[in-house]
């Protein structure tokens, strides 16, 4: 079996419900032969693409101790699901890898969190709560704990996800094989403990000519200071000379999670019909999600010519 692991993180500041679901389903659906004995079908699972989370991150502060995690089936079959804490690492670029063991500067929150319950079944329309319970022993250091909750679906060996259901039987003398890719996806849990702040910066601001057939894309390195991390969103405006403002690209749910100190990222433009990139200002925000706020956390520009 084949495991693919993606962490959620909505990309517009629409209605929360329809952010949480996932729209990342994995297309690895490909029928071949092997020495012409063998019948092979590699299928990725769409109930995760049917699985709807909300929130789509919990955060601890002060004196909270409980929250709760909503899942929905919006699919068509049952699925099962087994829940757990892993911890992972976010490098440079964003992408995620297992954290084993911890690196200095590196705090997990498993060894604080309990949930309940830890496998759920999921009928079409269906829905679960997942409960989350923190416990902070008394000398623990001030700080931000980061691990994440995964959801791994488990496989049904019969029903819709056979080779007979797929239409793809083999003929005779030949033996039907399904490799089945498994598809988990995970939320970021953290707790902040005491005093904690972070501060950030947008540095390497870089409009590049894109290749020919390719949108323009906005390089960015955002750098991180504290003890905390930073989430929010990123929005491109373009002001021509002696025009108004335009929105030309957006990022959403941009993390830099401590103890990272910076984050590389590349902002697709998609400027307005008749808006050329050309003699204006080109200004990036970083903003606060709306729901927390959306106070600004940095700015910066670089002139076009």
């Amino acid at each position: 079996m084949t495991r693919f692991f993606f962490d959620v993180h909505p990309a517009t500041a629409g209605d929360a419900r329809l952010l949480a679901i996932l729209k990342a389903h994995c297309k690895l659906r490909r029928i071949g032969w092997l020495a012409g004995a063998w019948f092979i079908v590699l299928a990725t699972p769409p109930a995760l693409a049917d699985l709807m989370l909300f929130p789509t991150r919990v955060v601890f502060e002060k004196n909270q101790r409980a929250a709760q995690l909503e899942l929905i089936n919006n699919g068509q079959e049952s699925t099962t699901y087994r829940v757990h804490l892993v911890n992972r690492r976010m490098n440079e670029t964003g992408e995620f890898t297992a954290a084993e063991p911890p690196l200095p500067g590196e705090h997990f929150a498993d060894a604080l969190l309990r949930y309940s319950p830890r496998q759920v079944v999921l009928a079409p329309g269906r829905g679960q709560t997942i409960r989350i319970l923190l416990r902070k022993p008394a000398d623990l250091p001030v700080g931000e704990y980061r691990s994440h909750l995964q959801f791994d679906l488990v496989p049904e060996a019969t029903g819709a996800s056979s080779i007979d259901a797929q239409g793809t039987k083999p003929g005779p003398g030949e033996v039907g094989v399904q490799l089945r890719a498994l598809v988990g996806v995970s939320i970021p849990v953290i707790v902040r403990h005491g005093e904690t702040s972070a501060t950030v910066t947008l540095t390497g601001l870089e409009l590049p000519r894109p290749a020919a057939g390719q949108p323009a894309a906005l390089a960015v390195v955002l750098e991180r200071a504290g003890n905390r991390s930073v989430y929010g969103d990123l929005v491109a405006t373009f002001t021509p000379q002696g025009g108004v403002p335009q929105e030309v690209g957006r990022a959403g749910g941009v993390a830099v999670y401590t103890p990272n100190a910076l984050r590389r990222a590349r902002l697709e433009l998609q400027p307005p019909a008749g808006v050329v990139l050309a003699r204006g200002t080109l200004r990036l925000s970083y903003r606060e999600r709306a729901d927390t706020g959306g106070k600004l956390l940095a700015e910066a520009s670089i002139e076009l010519p």
